[in-house]
């Protein structure tokens, strides 16, 4: 799609979600701003039935200025959101992640399986122990005990779509999708499979969150690698 329609769909689809919802927001106020996130990621961010587009909503601010940061430096690609943040400041990145991150909305059911139920074991076994044969760590030693991330920085897995699950590991294991160094996802995707990948996927999305959907505070225990994207830029934050 040529950029002067890609804006025009943004410039529509936040002038329909206005009249939509009959939400009225100051001209240069950040909810305005941000009303053209819908067009992917659905209305405050919770996401659409299109399974790469994930939920944003409720996500660690940390982690969510870390993706605007990747995008922007081309770590991650994606030419639509490249072109959008590729003049911002790292202070008006933090006011979108923020925005976003203080968004609590409830979440849908989760997919119904994809996958046999020896696949799903596989699945559950990785996310919850890991494989210390292959130096894999369990998904939870990084993502938290209830799979819902750990502020400021780490995402959480839960209430993903198996489509989206599955690409961005992909997108690790084939060196598309990058991460500010020491990269830790690139080293523990070099070490699965694709069938590993197609597991864990499914089996993460066909898991209902938890009571508690929000990110932990604190990791319970330090986590197994190096992460350059633990560390947000904190001078930006309020």
């Amino acid at each position: 799609m040529k950029r002067a329609a890609w804006f025009g769909l943004l410039l529509a689809t936040s002038l329909t979600a206005t009249a939509q919802t009959g939400a009225t927001h100051e001209l240069d106020s950040i909810e305005q701003r941000v009303l053209p996130c819908s067009a992917c990621h659905g209305a405050e961010g919770r996401a659409t039935r299109e399974g790469y587009y994930p939920r944003i909503a409720g996500k660690p601010a940390g982690y969510l200025y870390n993706q605007l940061q990747n995008f922007r430096d081309n770590r991650r690609a994606n030419a639509q959101m490249t072109y959008l943040v590729q003049r911002q400041s790292d202070a008006y990145l933090m006011e979108i992640a923020q925005h976003f991150a203080q968004i609590d909305l409830p979440y849908p059911p989760p997919e119904a399986p994809r996958a046999a139920a020896l696949v799903l074991e596989r699945g559950m076994k990785l996310a919850r122990s890991g494989d210390a044969e292959r130096g894999l760590p369990a998904c939870q030693s990084c993502h938290g005990e209830r799979l819902t991330g750990v502020a400021p920085a780490v995402p959480g897995l839960l209430g993903l779509p198996y489509d989206y699950i599955a690409a961005q590991l992909g997108s690790w294991r084939e060196h598309i999708r990058r991460a500010q160094a020491p990269d830790c996802m690139a080293q523990i995707a070099e070490r699965l499979s694709a069938d590993d990948v197609a597991a864990v996927a499914a089996w993460l999305a066909a898991q209902p969150m938890p009571a508690d959907t929000h990110p932990a505070n604190t990791f319970t225990t330090p986590p197994p690698l190096q992460c350059g994207g633990l560390m947000p830029t904190a001078e930006h934050a309020p």
